[in-house]
């Protein structure tokens, strides 16, 4: 269950979420325009770095918690982990009038350089391009990655490309596209003052 938060008698772009599975537990808590701040424990401390970078990069509050059946596999976790994060986006953003809707970013990591493009145009679809060879970042299995993207594009009913144009360390790349993709998700979701009471479509629904 994910809903939208309010704070007295106006609406915050917050949500909270608790997303459960028989596979998987997520709870916690989003606020867009937050300050950065976080307190994340998934049981995979690579993805906790990210998720930590994310809040950081995109100026977002989080708090997530998951458990989830790491004995079996990381993937549960990983994909739910996106999906809930990504649901906790659409609801904290409401009707998503007078958003720029669209953002992308470059992001230099040393000597790797990674590109993320968001457009939370209401229609999901996710391209991961990371020229990882290995199979494990940290205790992340690489694969991964991609269900994290694919989870939130799914979730925040919006279209994810993350790329790594050029590297070596995987490390870097992972972390690049991270902070890409939360840089680019903080202007999909800031606010164009011109355009505060105008949906960011011709076709009148997102």
């Amino acid at each position: 269950m994910t809903r939208a938060l309010r704070r007295g008698s106006g609406r915050v772009r917050a949500a909270a979420f608790d997303r459960r599975t028989t596979e998987t537990r997520i709870r916690g808590r989003l606020a867009i325009d937050g300050q950065g701040r976080y307190d994340v424990r998934t049981g995979i401390r690579f993805l906790d770095h990210m998720l930590e970078l994310f809040a950081r990069h995109g100026g977002f509050d989080l708090t997530l918690h998951a458990t989830g059946d790491l004995d079996v596999d990381q993937h549960h976790t990983v994909e739910d982990v996106g999906i809930a994060l990504g649901e906790a986006v659409l609801a904290a953003l409401g009707n998503r009038k007078g958003i720029n809707r669209a953002g992308y970013f470059l992001m230099p990591m040393d000597e790797t350089l990674g590109l993320a493009a968001v457009d939370l145009s209401g229609r999901p679809h996710a391209i991961v391009d990371l020229r990882l060879r290995v199979r494990r970042v940290g205790d992340l299995q690489s694969e991964l990655i991609h269900d994290f993207f694919g989870g939130f594009a799914s979730g925040a009913r919006a279209n994810v490309h993350v790329k790594v144009l050029y590297g070596r360390s995987s490390h870097h790349h992972v972390e690049a596209v991270f902070k890409a993709f939360a840089r680019a998700l903080r202007v999909a979701c800031a606010k164009d003052a011109r355009l505060a009471k105008m949906l960011p479509s011709t076709k009148g629904l997102l």
